[in-house]
């Protein structure tokens, strides 16, 4: 990135008024340490703690039968992990009760005015769902970004700021992306304990505020290893018009394509909802999503730290017809966390 565009995001932060690496101090502390194997794992039951170090690849994986439903019964010995083909020994397992990191991205671009009550409405019930010790974020943006609450871990006070969400201004996706992108990054290095970490972005239009480009949010995004969920919302004018303009069949613009290769290359799901009333069903379903993730770990048998790309696929060898899904793959940076 050229030392124009670094200094052009650094004061679009600064200009949003909070600090995009702004934390909460109600988050406690905590130390670094090292893997925990997957057979001694027994977490606390009050406060379960999940540990990570530098050589841990981290996956967050979500599986389904052959009908779609979530599958939250497995166990650590149903799951095979490759690496460019070589099998990886799992070194540590859980379902769910590692904790969460969620930053929703909302658009609240002009455009957004008739959908933002549904919208905050369903946000919070997604937020709602959340468990003790997970975190929140919101993220509004529109021809700036705003981070109008940092990362804490007093929902209610995340869902006031959702419900204080106006709309004005054009779109600046890339941007939310990008800027929400590098501060989980800094959590991460932050952080001693092992979280998932998610992105639920909202947009009901192409971007055109962003001083990033979808190239450049896409690496960054296979690089953190956060989950992006993405709602690509259109009003149900648009998707008539675009049905008769396409002889029946829904319209999928460039934007609708790049929010599915995000989606897709993290371990995520794209929705593509036709009517707005339908956004509460989709916040509840990403909702079930997160509440029946797997997380596994493991320690690569390749020592080498390049920064080359590495293919991950995960497999459930003795259960046909289950489909894990998870990223597709990370950079073997020597400093990657």
């Amino acid at each position: 990135m050229s030392n124009v565009l670094s200094s052009a995001l650094a004061f679009l932060v600064v200009f949003a008024g909070v600090p995009c690496g702004a934390q909460d101090t109600s988050s406690p502390p905590a130390t670094i340490a090292t893997a925990v194997p997957a057979t001694a794992y027994a977490p606390a039951p009050e406060r379960p703690a999940f540990t990570s170090g530098v050589d841990l690849v981290a996956l967050t994986v979500t599986v389904t039968n052959g009908q779609r439903r979530l599958l939250n019964n497995l166990s650590a010995e149903d799951f095979q992990v490759f690496e460019d083909g070589i099998q990886q020994p799992v070194s540590f397992f859980g379902l769910a009760t590692v904790p969460l990191d969620v930053a929703l991205l909302v658009d609240g671009s002009a455009s957004m005015l008739e959908t933002l009550p549904l919208a905050r409405a369903a946000a919070a019930g997604l937020l709602h769902t959340l468990r003790a010790h997970d975190r929140a974020s919101l993220v509004e943006f529109r021809n700036t970004v705003r981070v109008a609450q940092p990362l804490t871990d007093d929902i209610a006070r995340v869902v006031e700021a959702v419900n204080g969400i106006t709309a004005s201004g054009g779109t600046s996706l890339y941007n939310a992306l990008y800027i929400t992108l590098k501060d989980f990054q800094r959590q991460a290095g932050a952080d001693a304990t092992l979280r998932r970490r998610t992105i639920v972005l909202l947009s009901d239009g192409e971007d055109t505020a962003s001083l990033i480009g979808f190239d450049e949010v896409l690496d960054l995004a296979r690089r953190s290893g956060v989950t992006i969920y993405t709602v690509a919302l259109r009003t149900e004018t648009q998707v008539l018009r675009q049905k008769q303009e396409q002889g029946g069949r829904r319209y999928f613009s460039q934007a609708d394509y790049s929010m599915r290769v995000l989606a897709d290359e993290t371990g995520a799901r794209a929705f593509f909802p036709d009517r707005i009333v339908d956004l509460k069903d989709v916040y509840d379903a990403v909702a079930a999503e997160l509440g029946a993730q797997y997380a596994l770990g493991y320690v690569s048998r390749n020592p080498m730290r390049n920064g080359a790309w590495r293919r991950l696929v995960v497999r459930l060898a003795q259960l046909p017809g289950t489909k894990p899904r998870t990223r597709t793959g990370y950079f073997a940076d020597a400093a990657r966390r």
